[in-house]
């Protein structure tokens, strides 16, 4: 199963580079947004829920929106970042696709590129390394109005490099092991295209043509979940986005994703995430 390139619809917040001096230790972060970066000296440490990762020097990474992660750094560090935004749709994203390798071999060529998007971008930089400075709804907002308000070459070339360094990580992707199996591409895709609603898994065991108990079984097989804590975290990616995106209530929102019990909305956002969607609301107010 292959993503079209032209529903991949990224678009670049920020991009900028940095200079650090064991200052860059920011922990339990989590974004919106993909971010990407270009180490040019140095050494630091990323924490990730299942690896910790060195980033070296003529390596580019990147980091799934929404995956909570600390970095470590204990002297000079210097690198080149991306903000990639990609807003929220009801179809099957890149990330959603394919399992990406964290870090991938990156030449000259790709320290230039970074070196030309920061040139020409220079309103595109982080006002401050700390997250909590620009990790939050009005920025983002400012940076989305920034991109809408380009002339449509630099939104051209953009999405020409933005395809370019999203390459080096699709090359040494390996599909999930869902995109072999027809049954559940169905599936998957008609929980994207419903999020909104109330999905019952005798619907999806449907969409999949097989019997109720066999559906389950063969979704956690694949998938290492049950159908519904899977559709649970989807729709609560979708609500951190409206959060972040809309100002509705809280109330309104769980309505919009399906929910008939707000309560029971707001404890399986603590439950997934941590905090209630009033906390996460307000974090980005900062």
């Amino acid at each position: 199963m292959q993503i079209p390139i032209e529903s991949m619809n990224l678009m670049m917040l920020n991009v900028g580079c940095a200079t650090h001096h064991a200052d860059w230790n920011w922990q339990k972060v989590c974004s919106p947004f993909i971010r990407i970066f270009y180490i040019l000296e140095g050494e630091a440490m990323l924490h990730l829920p299942e690896e910790d990762v060195r980033l070296k020097p003529g390596f580019m990474y990147i980091i799934p929106a929404f995956v909570i992660h600390s970095y470590e750094c204990h002297g000079v560090f210097k690198l080149y970042y991306i903000h990639v935004y990609e807003g929220y749709k009801n179809e099957i994203d890149l990330l959603e696709t394919y399992e990406l390798p964290t870090e991938v071999r990156a030449g000259k060529s790709f320290e230039r590129l970074f070196a030309y998007l920061s040139t020409q971008h220079p309103d595109a930089r982080l006002p401050d390394s700390d997250p909590k400075c620009y990790d939050t709804s009005a920025q983002t907002s400012d940076y989305v109005e920034r991109y809408m308000n380009m002339e449509l070459w630099e939104k051209m070339e953009l999405r020409g490099f933005m395809l370019i360094i999203m390459s080096q990580f699709i090359k040494g992707a390996k599909p999930r092991i869902w995109t072999s199996d027809e049954r559940m591409k169905r599936v998957i895709r008609h929980i994207h295209e419903h999020i909104a609603n109330e999905i019952k898994v005798t619907e999806l065991a449907d969409v999949a043509s097989v019997t109720k108990t066999y559906f389950i079984r063969l979704f956690k097989q694949v998938f290492s979940q049950t159908p519904v804590q899977y559709i649970n975290r989807k729709k609560v990616e979708r609500a951190q986005l409206l959060l972040f995106t809309s100002d509705c209530s809280v109330k309104e929102l769980s309505y919009r994703l399906g929910f008939s019990d707000y309560s029971y909305f707001i404890r399986l956002f603590h439950k997934i995430t941590g905090i209630t969607p009033l906390e996460y609301r307000k974090q980005l107010k900062v």
